[in-house]
């Protein structure tokens, strides 16, 4: 059984999907997974329990899937192409390999299956996990990378968190983008709202992994944290506030690196850009909010326009900066 529900763009490009997969068939759970992920083959040993159920969120370069399978099912994967994160729930998943790493999952692990241009194999174990997939690009959007001048792609190098804290804040960060950001397709069409969620991913999955972005200054980096790169930096996100921005992006405009510009503005401003830009848009929903009316506009369709998601840390960020609610002022 299958059960669409796409959310369509103004333009009529999908902004968010919601796909639904519930089947006892083996053939057809094959064909799913090879469409869903990469081809694959996958075998069962529990001839009377096949059932597999499967619900993916999808919005633009992300994919958030919540899988229940009630058997034990071998598996063969071609390359992904993607970063592949999986969360584990219940049961186990064993005998997964990839070149170089041989390792087994439980309840609470959340860990890397493989580099994006490598096969993996394994064996899930009448388990209930989450995968969660992004494109590898989104790393480097983020992140600085090992050359200042001529980036190259950020990669993972291990597969583990490189500690439980970082596991930890990995796995509430899914767990937030799934029962936030993609829970209402009205939110998650939201432009801004995309933009956030790939960044507050990518920035999670580089937190979490050992990988080969530097965050440190180079001297050349120290060198170009001056003025003139904040005030270039500061303009540009002052006249794209209402636009999906990156930190690269922040950086290609201001012509340094991505860790000079993180410099420039720590040693400037005491803050990071991507900070800087929500303290802008909270500026902007601040204003819409005082001047909009109260019959016609509610504080949601405002906070998600501007890249807010989640309305209680709105609501408590707003308050903080302002000193009332959102929709006090709003009201008034």
């Amino acid at each position: 059984m299958f059960q669409d529900d796409i959310a369509w763009t103004p333009e009529g490009e999908v902004a968010m999907s919601t796909l639904v997969f519930d089947s006892d068939d083996l053939e057809r759970t094959e064909e799913f997974l090879s469409k869903a992920y990469a081809k694959m083959r996958i075998g069962s040993s529990t001839p009377s329990a096949n059932r597999a159920r499967i619900r993916r969120d999808n919005i633009e370069s992300i994919t958030v899937d919540e899988l229940d399978l009630d058997f034990d099912m071998s598996y063969a994967v071609s390359p992904l192409g993607r970063i592949c994160l999986c969360v584990v729930h219940s049961g186990t998943i064993e005998d997964h390999v990839y070149p170089g790493v041989e390792d087994a999952f439980g309840p609470g692990d959340v860990v890397s299956l493989a580099p994006p241009d490598l096969p993996y194999s394994g064996r899930v174990r009448n388990a209930r996990y989450n995968i969660t997939m992004l494109d590898p690009a989104l790393l480097s959007q983020v992140a600085a990378t090992v050359e200042q001048r001529t980036p190259q792609p950020v990669r993972l190098t291990g597969h583990r968190p490189h500690s439980a804290a970082a596991a930890g804040h990995l796995r509430r960060t899914i767990a937030y983008v799934r029962d936030h950001a993609l829970a209402d397709p009205a939110i998650a069409d939201q432009p801004l709202i995309r933009a956030t969620v790939s960044q507050l991913l990518a920035g999670s999955v580089l937190t979490a992994f050992p990988n080969t972005a530097l965050t440190d200054p180079t001297a050349s980096d120290r060198n170009d944290a001056h003025p003139g790169t904040l005030q270039r930096a500061l303009s540009h996100i002052d006249d794209h506030a209402d636009e999906p921005l990156t930190v690269a992006d922040i950086a290609a405009a201001a012509h340094v690196s991505i860790r000079a510009l993180q410099y420039a503005f720590r040693r400037h401003l005491d803050t990071t850009p991507m900070a800087y830009v929500r303290r802008v848009r909270l500026a902007h929903a601040h204003h819409d909010l005082a001047t909009a009316a109260p019959e016609t506009a509610t504080v949601t369709d405002i906070a998600t326009r501007w890249g807010f998601f989640h309305p209680a840390r709105f609501a408590a960020l707003y308050r903080e900066t302002y000193r009332t609610s959102p929709s006090a002022t709003l009201r008034s």
